[in-house]
């Protein structure tokens, strides 16, 4: 999926979108992408859906667990790292048949619904969950490629959030265009956006793909354990690529049975937070030993360009 003619004519314009200045399209280059794709618990996947609106995509009696990590390193508001753990979704009254989107998705509304999106700089939470909806939020990320494996780690409040690993899938050869849907939850409302990606991809399928995904202990991501990802079905290291973000976005009111309890978070988050585009210090927290992987954990360096390490705001 390329990069639509209505993006593509506002090359050189210019917006102001609550106080931050885009020069569009919204493009980031020279970044890195890791992808993991793990096969999770259907119905557990299903509990960390909100309202009536969107389900799992479901591949025989399993759904998908897409973590992806970029390594922004030039975009119209900084660099940064950006830690997404999602589920692969449809959007629509009821649940989907078993395998067919996969199979037919123009004839469904997929996506991927995003559940957690930290992020390394303040200028990306205000933006991304301001304008987009999305559930970014500040904390300690890393993106690290090593000659055996590229890892990511999310730290919060001190401790490990998550951590993933992928073998490293060797040299980038497949050319890869393509676009993805994101279904987040702000304001009580489900909100759509669309972002386009271009490089050259390698990956690694099924039995050949390695991986690991690590979910610690902290109060926000402790309901990614119940998934069970276990064995991935799909790898994928990007070296280098680029993103362009959708300026278009649409939004539906988010339904239940009943009268929600508890009121999903707002603009209350975001209507106070400044630009800065500093990074809080590394993750340090501990990360469990591997004792059955079958590739050798060499130590990591930093990807190409990574920015500075800078003390946190």
């Amino acid at each position: 999926m390329s990069v639509p003619s209505r993006i593509e004519r506002l090359q050189g314009e210019h917006s102001l979108v609550d106080t931050i200045p885009f020069q569009l399209p919204v493009v980031s280059s020279e970044a890195s992408a890791l992808i993991a794709v793990f096969p999770v618990d259907a119905d557990r996947a299903a509990r960390l859906l909100p309202g009536k609106e969107v389900h799992p995509l479901r591949l025989w009696s399993k759904a998908l667990l897409v973590v992806t990590v970029l390594d922004y390193r030039k975009t119209s508001i900084g660099s940064y790292i950006e830690y997404s753990i999602a589920i692969a979704c449809t959007h629509s009254k009821s649940p989907a048949p078993r395998l067919l989107p996969a199979l037919f998705s123009e004839y469904y509304d997929i996506g991927q619904y995003v559940v957690d999106l930290p992020v390394s700089t303040e200028i990306s939470v205000k933006g991304g969950k301001g304008i987009w909806g999305m559930p970014k939020h500040q904390a300690s990320l890393d993106f690290k490629v090593g000659k055996d494996k590229v890892s990511a780690q999310y730290d919060l409040d001190g401790q490990l959030a998550t951590y993933v690993e992928i073998e490293h899938p060797g040299k980038a050869w497949f050319s890869t265009q393509m676009g993805a849907a994101n279904f987040c939850a702000f304001r009580g409302m489900l909100m759509k956006s669309l972002i386009y990606f271009r490089g050259k991809t390698a990956f690694k399928l099924f039995g050949s793909a390695k991986a690991r995904f690590v979910v610690g202990d902290h109060p926000r991501v402790r309901a990614l354990k119940e998934l069970g990802a276990d064995e991935p079905l799909f790898t994928a290291f990007m070296p280098l690529c680029s993103g362009t973000l959708d300026d278009h976005l649409e939004a539906w009111f988010l339904t239940e049975d009943s009268a929600p309890r508890l009121p999903m978070e707002g603009m209350e988050s975001v209507v106070s937070l400044g630009q800065s585009q500093e990074w809080p210090p590394p993750p340090r927290a501990p990360v469990p030993a591997w004792t059955d992987g079958t590739f050798a954990p060499t130590p990591a360096r930093n990807a190409p360009n990574a920015p500075a390490k800078v003390k946190s705001p």
